[in-house]
């Protein structure tokens, strides 16, 4: 069975920026590994001959037609605001 060490599960908190308790550490580590595990079986599994779905559901979904469903509001919504230039929302820049 695999197993996630704790010091694993502190180093993955850590690059998250993550802070996590001792007692959390040692939780997630358990939970983990009984996933790890989990996995290890399912790849155990002979799934020759099986043919992949895309869908557990055998039906398609059906498609809409593209139309336009809404009028052109452009000019109405451009009247909230102040900052504007060729019929485009100006923003303030966030990055430099």
């Amino acid at each position: 069975m695999s197993h996630c060490p704790v010091e694993e599960v502190k180093q993955v908190a850590r690059l998250a920026r993550i802070h996590v308790t001792e007692e959390q550490a040692t939780r997630f580590s358990s939970d983990l590994s009984s996933i790890l595990g989990l996995m290890e079986t399912l790849s155990q599994i002979d799934t020759d001959g099986v043919t992949p779905l895309t869908s557990p559901h055998e039906s398609h979904q059906p498609l809409r037609a593209d139309v336009v469903s809404e009028v052109n509001q452009r000019e109405a919504l451009m009247q909230n605001t102040e900052a504007k230039q060729d019929g485009l929302f100006l923003v303030p820049q966030v990055i430099d």
